[in-house]
């Protein structure tokens, strides 16, 4: 099918041997690209000294906005924040039982789970290393709890390989790892590498690459009680008179090859952006948004649906309007400064006086396409039928991935798993769809990885972003030649105005990037407005 990726030849493999001693160089072709990064948070914001009776208008309610809300209110300033939805958060938004919302087309989506279940439909997970989101959840008392990523238990899936049967993410990690380990073994004994090492160092690498690949004495990748310590039994050790252990049997290196089930894990299991310890907030993501309105709550006015943003040398004029009002009145707030955290594809399409460099700027990010399907089961069997506790499995399917609750486990009753999460050219079918066709789709292929679908469905939510009306697009997306050309313009001050969102940030799509966003807007504003005075 056309969603499949290619699949690699040996020597593609061969190379891969170089790089898999990093996922390190993965990631920084990640971080050149703007698709990962270590937070660059440090230390605590603490401005002070706002000029007397100075105000900033923040335009857009997401974490950036607030971020920026925040801390310049600390510093002395009149802030006001308008927000075209009836909630703050943004992105950072879960979905909770009775929870509704119109996409763009009119089709009202709903969220029937049971009382206590949720569906992320936007960001799910925090890594370990984004210090700023965690320094505000701890700061605003946001319980949080460990995000599994990785398990072995879940399932890599081809459509047209190994007869369609799922396998688990740990067995062909543990064979891909043992051909490997053979092939070297190989190129050590017939002298391939003697250039490389010497006599004690090959001698050294040999007994290294047997333990590591769990090969037999002929250095081969073998089915035994050893190498199924690793990939798991056919038959596993019992108790008293139960069946002796049967080794399980490796798949070919061919097989692999041919199916292209090492770039899975290569790619989604080893980049340092979803290394263990990941996080997740107890209730869902939308904890986080939760916990920053509450926090700017009397600063924002929500339903207001900005139409116009102008600037002058001594300050900003903002039409907008109740989204709410029946009567369309426009209103006006004017204010010394603004932040404005009004995505990029919407933002674009509005009445703004800026420079021609960043009104250029703005039109240089295109946003990226995305779906979701949150899928709530009758029983928790993919816990008590298979034994897979968290993580998230990956097929050629449109569906892409299926991720398992991170949270209550062993727990009776209904359960809640993502049933679909993609990207790209697969994401404009699922956008096409109704809500209640992606749920059917949904469902018809994942029972191809899970035969339970069928009888245990409850009930499916969803999210396709270019049909949120409020961001018309998942993340801004970056490369190399746009960075260069236009980042810089992008986040300076242009006059009286700054822009803030994870569209302005080395780390897009992630929650961090907004707010490190937030706090560098705030800082270079109050520098200019101190200045100023």
């Amino acid at each position: 099918m056309k969603d499949m990726p290619q699949s690699p030849t040996r020597r593609q493999l061969l190379s891969m041997i170089g790089k898999t001693a990093g996922a390190t160089a993965m990631y920084q072709a990640m971080t050149t690209l703007g698709f990962a990064s270590e937070s660059s948070f440090k230390e605590t914001m603490d401005l002070k000294g706002a000029p007397p009776g100075a105000s900033i208008v923040i335009l857009g309610a997401g974490l950036g906005g607030l971020t920026a809300a925040y801390e310049l209110r600390k510093a002395g300033y009149d802030v006001k924040v308008l927000e075209y939805q009836n909630r703050g958060g943004g992105r950072s938004w879960t979905l909770n039982s009775g929870d509704k919302y119109t996409e763009l087309g009119g089709e009202e989506v709903t969220c029937d789970f049971e009382e206590g279940n949720y569906f992320n439909g936007g960001p799910w997970r925090l890594p370990s290393h984004h210090y700023a989101i965690f320094h505000y959840c701890k700061q605003f008392g946001v319980e949080l709890q460990p995000f599994i990523q990785t398990n072995d238990r879940a399932y890599l899936h081809r459509s047209t390989h190994f007869g369609g049967v799922p396998q688990r993410l740990g067995d062909v990690k543990n064979d891909i790892q043992g051909h490997v380990a053979e092939l070297l073994s190989k190129s050590v004994n017939v002298g391939a590498l003697d250039r490389s090492v010497n006599r004690e160092d090959k001698e050294k690498l040999l007994e290294g690459l047997k333990g590591w690949g769990v090969l037999d004495k002929d250095y081969r990748y073998r089915a035994s009680n050893e190498t199924s310590k690793h990939r798991g039994f056919s038959v596993f050790p019992g108790g008293g008179l139960m069946p002796d252990a049967t080794p399980s049997k490796p798949l070919p290196i061919s097989e692999i090859l041919e199916s292209g089930m090492w770039a899975d894990i290569y790619s989604n299991h080893m980049t340092y952006g979803h290394q263990p310890t990941m996080f997740q907030p107890v209730g869902g993501m939308g904890k986080i948004g939760d916990a920053f309105t509450r926090e700017c709550r009397d600063m924002i006015e929500f339903n207001a649906k900005v139409t116009k943003i102008h600037q002058d040398e001594s300050g900003v004029t903002v039409d907008y309007v109740d989204s709410n009002s029946p009567d369309g009145a426009t209103k006006t707030i004017r204010a010394d400064w603004c932040v404005c955290n009004i995505p990029l594809t919407i933002l674009t399409q509005m009445d703004i006086n800026v420079s021609k460099p960043m009104k250029q700027a703005m039109a240089a990010v295109p946003y990226e396409t995305s779906y979701k399907v949150g899928l709530e089961f009758n029983r928790r069997f993919w816990e008590e039928d298979e034994w897979i506790f968290g993580g998230l499995t990956y097929t050629d399917m449109p569906i892409a991935q299926i991720a398992y609750p991170s949270q209550n486990m062993f727990k009776d009753g209904t359960g809640v798993l993502l049933g679909a999460y993609g990207y790209g050219p697969t994401s404009y079918k699922f956008n096409t769809l109704t809500p209640k066709e992606r749920i059917n789709v949904a469902l018809a292929y994942g029972k191809y990885i899970h035969p339970q679908y069928p009888k245990e469905f409850r009930a499916g939510t969803s999210v396709v972003w270019h049909r949120i009306p409020w961001t018309l697009g998942c993340y801004g997306i970056w490369n190399e030649s746009t960075r260069r050309q236009h980042y810089d313009t992008l986040c300076s001050i242009d006059n009286r105005i700054v822009l803030a969102g994870e569209h302005c940030s080395h780390i897009p799509a992630w929650q961090e990037g907004a707010i490190l966003s937030g706090m560098d807007a705030a800082k270079r504003l109050h520098k200019k407005a101190k200045m100023l005075g």
